[in-house]
Formats: structure tokens, sequence, C-alpha cells
């Protein structure tokens, strides 16, 4: 098939991470004279500028020996630099929208919210109004109308789960928060569990995916394993079976690290692409018999659930204010819950009576 073709044309805001900062560490030489932080880390971060340097100073996101320092910092030999590094989606401007948001929890600092499946995280090419990050620069600017993306980049959003993914996320209400979070889904410390329904018996209880992800190749719009590392980023899906269910299976996926469409092309590595997956092969029979009946039972899977099987169940990290660690949960989205009952239906012994 030519799959350029048959692609959909929107593919929300593809980066190579779905967490939307990444990390510079460097480490003095002996002989280093002494010089402004600022200056010196113009000279070694590609694109970098003074202005912008000085600001993730003010903020926060310049550690020297795990603390904060001041933007007038002289760096010392053998001094340990981590620069946390905004890598934001396309810039564009959030147009406040007022829409109904399912926020599941909500303090002065961060809220949680279950987004639908269907549904754009962040503004971008094609999707400038609808997206969750509209909805949430109307209500967080409702309570207070000095938040903007000044004050607030992103209006808070940390991380990113795909357009017809549904689950939960976290967003900061406050500049403060926002770098607590960031770093902690960079150190991998948030704890995310999702449920999938993929094709086919995984073979292995439970496993853990190791391959790089990152651009295919041919295809620059989907993404692609590279388990021996030759491109893209490191990538660390655990997975365990919960139900299997003769020619798909429900499995649970931890995430390690955080790449866009993770899960999507792990399983798909592993040959279980999820189910009705149109970017990566789940939205055809891959497991099953030739019969008409069979085929016209999976589409009406695809019709009840109309998008990749997929939901971000769980979420748990620190509260960057209170230090306590927080955890939320969530029910399986009602199009994935159906289908998987479906199946069960499907596969479950027939008992007839003599």
């Amino acid at each position: 098939m030519n799959q350029e073709q048959e692609l959909p044309e929107n593919i929300e805001n593809a980066e190579s991470s779905d967490e939307l900062y990444e990390r510079f560490q460097f480490k003095i030489d002996k002989g280093q004279e002494p010089f402004r932080i600022d200056k010196f880390l113009m000279g070694r971060i590609e694109g970098a500028t003074r202005n912008k340097l000085q600001q993730a100073i003010n903020t926060g996101m310049v550690l020297v020996n795990g603390k904060e320092v001041k933007q007038n910092y002289k760096i010392k030999p053998l001094d340990e630099i981590i620069v946390y590094s905004d890598v934001s989606p396309e810039s564009t401007d959030v147009v406040p929208e007022k829409m109904d948001l399912n926020i599941v929890y909500e303090d002065d600092d961060l809220m949680i919210i279950n987004k639908p499946a269907g549904m754009v995280v962040h503004p971008g090419s094609g999707n400038y109004t609808g997206t969750l990050l509209n909805g949430v620069a109307y209500y967080l600017q409702q309570k207070n109308p000095e938040i903007s993306e000044e004050t607030l980049p992103r209006f808070g959003l940390v991380h990113r789960i795909d357009k017809n993914t549904s689950g939960l996320l976290v967003l900061a209400k406050t500049d403060k928060a926002m770098r607590h979070l960031a770093k902690q889904f960079f150190d991998h410390t948030v704890k995310r569990q999702y449920v999938a329904l993929v094709w086919g018996e995984v073979e292995q209880d439970s496993g853990t995916v190791i391959a790089h992800v990152g651009r295919h190749q041919r295809f620059r719009k989907l993404f692609a394993a590279y388990p021996d590392g030759e491109h893209g980023k490191e990538a660390i899906t655990h997975y365990k079976v919960i139900e299997r269910l003769n020619y798909v299976s429900v499995i649970q996926c931890v995430l390690e690290t955080g790449r866009t469409h993770q899960i999507r092309v792990h399983m798909k590595h592993l040959g279980h692409p999820l189910f009705n997956d149109d970017f990566y092969g789940g939205d055809r029979i891959v497991k099953g018999t030739v019969y008409t009946k069979y085929k016209q039972f999976v589409e009406n899977c695809f019709a009840i659930c109309t998008r990749q099987a997929l939901h971000a169940k769980t979420l748990g990290f620190v509260h960057p204010t209170t230090g306590k660690e927080m955890f939320f949960d969530t029910e399986v989205a009602e199009d994935i819950k159906a289908v998987i009952e479906k199946w069960r239906n499907y596969t479950a012994p027939k008992n007839y009576e003599s």
C-alpha cells in the first residue's frame, strides 16, 4: 500500500518527545578561568541567546552542582551544570476558548485533566482552535486575567498525549510548579501507566521493550523503533498482559521514557500493533480467521472504537509545593471498555444444551 497517500493529513505536532523539556549537562575543566555562566552556555548550546539563558537562570532551569544560581554567577573548575531547555511545539498563539474540561483534580499549583480521544493537546499546523490548551487558557484566565503565555509558557503544559489517546494529563498553574514538574518528567520519576488493546496473543506475560524511537527514515510522518540505537532517542516501555482474548490482548504499559508514539511504535515492533491504530497497521485484521462473520465482527469493533485503543490510566508525581507523592487513576475510556467486552463475549466458550 502507498502509506504516504493513505496517512491522515494531520499528525499532532510530532516532536521526538512527548515531554516538553530536554536537559544539557556540562562538567567544567580543571583549568577553567572564572566566566559568567550565561556567556559560557551561549557558546555551548546551539541557538541559545543571552536573553533566553538569563530567563532560564532566573526561573531555576539552570542548576550548578544541584543548586540554582544567579545570572551573574561565574563558573569554577569542576562545576557540574545542568540546563533544562524548553523544546515546545511550533510557536503559535493560544486563543482562549470556552469549553468543557474534565478536571479530575485542582489546587493552587496544578490540575489534572482527563482528556477525551479526538482532542489535540496543543495548537499547531491545521489545529489552531478546539485544542485542550485553548480550553485551559480560557479556564485559567477566568480565574486570573494576568496569566498569559509570557507568565506561564504553554499555560502550564509539560507533557502531551496523542490526539487519539485518551486519559490523564497534568498541567501547572504557576511557573514554579511548571519547572518542578518538567524536571520530574525529564528525570523519569513520573509514574505513568497506560492500558491498551493490541492484536495477537503477546507471548510473554510481562517484559520490557528497549528500542530507540525516532522518525521513520522513509515515511516522515511516522515513527519507528531502532533496537540498535542508530536513530532516534532512548525509549523504554515495560508491559504486562492483563487479559488474553485469543485474537487480541489487553496489556498494561508503564513508560520509563516519553517519546512520541512510544507505546504504539514499541508494540508494533513486538508484532502486536494497537487495535485500530491507523498509523501502525492496527486498523486491519492482523490476527484471526478469514471467515466473513469474523471480518464483520472486527469491523463492528472498529466502529465502536474508531481510534487506537490506548488510554493513559494513571499518573503519579511529587507535588511541587508540598513534596507529597500524588497518584491519580481513571477508568478506561468507554469505547475501549466496550470493545474489550465485545471480544470477551466473542471468545468465551459457548455452552450448548444437549
